[in-house]
């Protein structure tokens, strides 16, 4: 089954535009500092989010909640424990530049953001957000639970280590402290907060998408 038509949002890139594949979206924002985009499920959605500034799009996106589809809407109403916080990452390129996020899984409300970093992976922002994230639960003694849509992040936090295969540099010294920093509180820490993945087949993405492509 072939996968539905996505369009490309660019407003600060090479050439700001709308596109209609992630190759040429790429091409715009690679290597562009402070590259701003985001994919739409129709023209008219990437249209609409065009004429907008970026942060005038945020700040009104930021108040809805949307999901794939109905079907999708009527699972996740039976099956996601809303009690919860979604975190996510994204990268432009691999490595590229990186950044990550916590969001209150009902409402998208934006609870904490770093980045973005210069050099990183979307497996390392994964991970840093999830270490955020139960940093944050454990310090406000919340019994929520935390959703991740990656395996290999979710992996990491049980084994207490970050098995990046990044090597260490100049460009991405800040992030290797963070990691480090990440590291040192898994092992200093005993956390019960559950950590469950993100069925996005099922559910569609997860909330604290990027929405990047």
């Amino acid at each position: 089954m072939a996968k539905p038509q996505k369009f490309y949002v660019v407003w600060k890139g090479h050439q700001p535009g709308i596109y209609e594949t992630w190759k040429s979206c790429k091409k715009e924002v690679e290597g562009y500092q402070g590259a701003q985009y985001k994919s739409f499920s129709s023209l008219k959605e990437a249209k609409i989010a065009f004429n907008k500034s970026f942060n005038d799009y945020r700040k009104s996106s930021s108040k809805k909640t949307s999901y794939t589809s109905a079907a999708q809407l009527e699972l996740l109403k039976k099956e996601v424990n809303f009690n919860s916080i979604a975190v996510d990452a994204a990268s432009s390129g691999n490595p590229g530049k990186m950044e990550y996020r916590g969001v209150d899984t009902q409402t998208k409300k934006q609870l904490f953001h770093q980045g973005p970093f210069a050099q990183g992976t979307n497996n390392i922002g994964e991970f840093l957000a999830l270490v955020h994230g139960l940093a944050l639960l454990k310090n406000k003694k919340s019994k929520r639970v935390i959703y991740s849509d990656s395996k290999i992040a979710i992996g990491w936090i049980y084994k207490k280590k970050c098995n990046t295969k990044l090597k260490p540099s100049a460009k991405n010294k800040d992030l290797f402290e963070f990691l480090a920093r990440a590291e040192k509180w898994l092992h200093e820490n005993t956390f019960s907060t559950p950590i469950l993945k993100w069925e996005t087949k099922r559910w569609g993405e997860i909330p604290a998408d990027f929405g990047r492509k």
